[in-house]
């Protein structure tokens, strides 16, 4: 039987006793209906992963002994950071979620031409707290203990000036380029921008070569902006990282 695996944003120490957030105590008490006795795997981001034993489930929480560390690691070696035009509803969640899965480090949310969706400050850092819950569920899904970054949503030009990696591609299906010959193993960190739906607009193509980056096609067919970035991650994986 699995272990089910939660993340929990703060300190743990082997031989200690912890209450579980909320969130976790909800889902192992109402949702697996978890007994005393059964075991868990808690991460909080600082690298590794704690084997825990629950001691105890009241109506107030779950408290759970820390029973033992393990350094493992399931992290590409290439850092990927994905620059995504937001996208709206659910589809910016899938993205960030599929995203985490195959092992981006980072990931910022950009306003862009074609980009429909317009947040207010308020609303900015409650979509941000969202797609940081649902980056730390893609964590714990799949089995990765570092939780990706993912920055605050910026205007496109602005990210520009301060993007910076050993490869930068912009995604467009008007160009025939494919990844360049570099040795793979030289190269330590990748960014990808990726338009939202309708895609990016020939000015910010070209403002990004400008700056750059390399324009780069995923085929003959036009994808929405969800599959894009599924296929565009999944082959710089297999490029430069670890998807084999």
């Amino acid at each position: 039987m699995s272990v089910s695996r939660f993340y929990q944003s703060q300190p743990l120490t082997v031989d200690t006793c912890l209450h579980l957030d909320d969130k976790a105590a909800h889902h192992l008490a109402h949702v697996l209906r978890a007994k005393v006795g059964d075991r868990v795997i808690l991460f909080n981001g600082a690298g590794g992963e704690y084997l825990a034993e629950i001691s105890q489930i009241v109506k107030k929480g779950v408290e759970v002994r820390v029973l033992s560390f393990t350094a493992r690691e399931v992290e590409s070696p290439v850092a990927i950071h994905l620059a995504q035009g937001i996208a709206r509803g659910e589809k910016m969640d899938f993205i960030i979620q599929k995203a985490v899965e195959l092992g981006v480090k980072k990931i910022t949310p950009l306003l862009t031409a074609r980009c429909n969706v317009r947040l207010s400050a308020e609303h900015t850092q409650k979509r941000l707290l969202h797609w940081q819950s649902i980056a730390q569920s893609a964590c714990e899904q799949s089995g990765r203990n570092y939780v990706p970054v993912i920055h605050p949503p910026m205007l496109l030009k602005d990210w520009l000036t301060k993007s910076q990696a050993d490869l930068s591609f912009v995604l467009s299906p008007h160009v025939v380029d494919k990844f360049p010959a570099e040795d793979a193993a030289s190269i330590k960190t990748v960014q990808i921008l990726i338009g939202p739906e309708g895609g990016l607009d020939n000015q910010e193509v070209s403002d990004a070569c400008a700056r750059g980056f390399l324009p780069l096609t995923l085929g003959p067919r036009i994808l929405r902006t969800e599959t894009a970035t599924i296929a565009a991650l999944a082959a710089l994986q297999y490029r430069y990282g670890d998807l084999t």
